[in-house]
C-alpha cells in the first residue's frame, strides 16, 4: 500500500513538474505543518506533492466498530478547520483494519469506516467532491497484528492530501508570470 501511494504521489509530482511543483510543494508544507501544530494526535508526512495524515490514536476504531468515537470527532475537527482554509486540496480517506475476520469482512468493514469519516467530513462542511475513499481491509497492516496494540493500530484511517485542479493552474500561472 504504501508503494501505490508513493508512486501515485510520484507521478503527480512528475505530472505537475519543475517550478510548479515547487509553488504547490510550498503550499503544501505550509499546510503539513498547520496539521501537525494544530492536530499533534496526527502523524504528519510530506509525500511527494501531497501529505499523509495518520492519526495515531484518536480516529482508531475499536474492534468490529465502523462509528466514530466523540474523540475521533474532536480531532477531525481540528482536521477539517485545516481542510476549510486549503480549500485546493483533494482528500483521499483511506480505511484499514486488523486481520481478525474474513478477508471480504474486513474490505466491508474498511469500507464502512471510510464511509463514516467522509461523511463526517461532509457534515462539518467539507465538499464531498472533494473527497474519494477506498477501503483496504487487512490487506496493508502497519503495525503487528501479533498482539491487541499491533491491532488496535491497524483499525485506522489515512488521509492523502494532494492538489487538486485549480491549485495546479494557479501554479503555474503563478510560475508563467
Amino acid at each position: 500500500m504504501k508503494t501505490f501511494r508513493k508512486t501515485l504521489i510520484s507521478f503527480l509530482s512528475t505530472a505537475v513538474g519543475g517550478l510548479t511543483g515547487k509553488t504547490i510543494g510550498h503550499r503544501m508544507d505550509n499546510q503539513a505543518k498547520e496539521i501537525e501544530k494544530s492536530v499533534p494526535e496526527a502523524n504528519v508526512q510530506r509525500v511527494g506533492e501531497g501529505i499523509d495524515v495518520e492519526f495515531t490514536g484518536n480516529v482508531l476504531f475499536v474492534y468490529d466498530v465502523s462509528v466514530l468515537s466523540e474523540d475521533a470527532k474532536i480531532n477531525l475537527d481540528k482536521l477539517v478547520a485545516i481542510l476549510k482554509t486549503y480549500l485546493d486540496t483533494n482528500i483521499e480517506v483511506l480505511g484499514y483494519t486488523d486481520d481478525k475476520g474474513t478477508e471480504a469482512y474486513n474490505k466491508s468493514l474498511s469500507q464502512r469506516r471510510v464511509g463514516s469519516v467522509s461523511g463526517y467530513l461532509i457534515s462539518k462542511g467539507i465538499d464531498s467532491n472533494r473527497i474519494k475513499t477506498e477501503g483496504f481491509g487487512e490487506s496493508a497492516p502497519k503495525y503487528d497484528n501479533i498482539n491487541e496494540d499491533g491491532s488496535s493500530h491497524n483499525r485506522r484511517v489515512e488521509f492523502l492530501i494532494t492538489a487538486n485542479q485549480k491549485m495546479k493552474a494557479e501554479a503555474e500561472k503563478e510560475t508563467v508570470q
